[in-house]
C-alpha cells in the first residue's frame, strides 16, 4: 500500500489520481479527456442520489427533447454510465444487468451528443464514446489503487472481458489463473458448458 499524498486543491487530488490509475492501467488518455474525467468525478462527488436514477428511460425520453436539452440529458446519461461502469459495477448486479449494459448505453449517448449539429466540443463527446472502456478500466483502478481487493468476480471480470474487451477485467482474469480466457462472442467460438 503507497501512502496517501494530499494535493492543495480538490481538482489536483482527483488529477493526481487519475494520472496514478491511468498509469497503473496502462492507459494513456489525451488531455481534454483526462480533464472530462476529473471534472466528472469532482461534480459527482457529493452526489449519492445519482445512484437512484433510471438512466434507460431518461434515454428513451431524451428524443422528444429540444436539442440542448436532449444533449445535456445524454452527457448526464454518459457520465452516470461511466461512473456505475467504473466506480459502482455492484450496481449492476443488484439491478440485475450487466456492466456492459452500462458501456453499451454510455458509449451511445456519447456518441450521440458528438453526431448533434448543435453539440459544443462534439469532438470530446466522439472521444469519450471511443474511449468509454478505457476510461471504465481507469475508474476501476482508482477504486483498486489502495486495496489489494478485486471490484469484480471472476465471472464479471469474463463476461465484462468477453463483451467489451476491458483490459482492466482481463488483468483480473490473468491474475486469477494462468489460463488464457477465450472469447464467446464469434459466431463459430464454441459455447463453453
Amino acid at each position: 500500500m503507497t501512502d496517501l499524498v494530499l494535493h492543495p486543491t480538490s481538482t489536483a487530488q482527483w488529477h493526481a489520481l487519475v494520472s496514478e490509475a491511468e498509469h497503473s492501467a496502462g492507459c494513456v488518455l489525451t488531455e481534454d479527456v483526462e480533464s472530462y474525467l476529473v471534472f466528472l468525478l469532482m461534480r459527482f462527488t457529493n452526489r449519492p442520489h445519482m445512484l437512484t436514477k433510471v438512466l434507460a428511460l431518461d434515454y428513451l425520453n431524451s428524443d422528444s427533447a429540444p436539442e440542448r436539452t436532449r444533449n445535456e440529458t445524454l452527457r448526464d446519461i454518459g457520465d452516470h454510465c461511466l461512473l456505475f461502469s467504473g466506480l459502482f459495477p455492484q450496481h449492476a448486479e443488484r439491478r440485475r444487468v450487466k456492466v456492459s449494459y452500462f458501456v453499451g448505453l454510455g458509449r451511445s449517448a456519447y456518441q450521440q451528443i458528438s453526431d448533434s449539429p448543435v453539440a459544443q466540443n462534439a469532438d470530446i463527446f466522439a472521444e469519450l464514446s471511443r474511449e468509454f472502456v478505457a476510461l471504465m478500466d481507469i475508474l476501476q483502478t482508482i477504486r483498486e489503487l489502495r486495496t489489494s481487493n478485486q471490484n469484480l468476480s471472476p465471472l464479471h471480470a469474463f463476461d465484462l472481458w468477453n463483451e467489451t474487451g476491458s483490459q482492466h477485467a482481463f488483468k483480473v482474469l490473468r491474475s486469477i489463473t494462468a489460463a488464457c480466457p477465450i472469447r464467446t462472442d464469434t459466431p463459430d467460438a464454441p459455447l463453453l458448458m
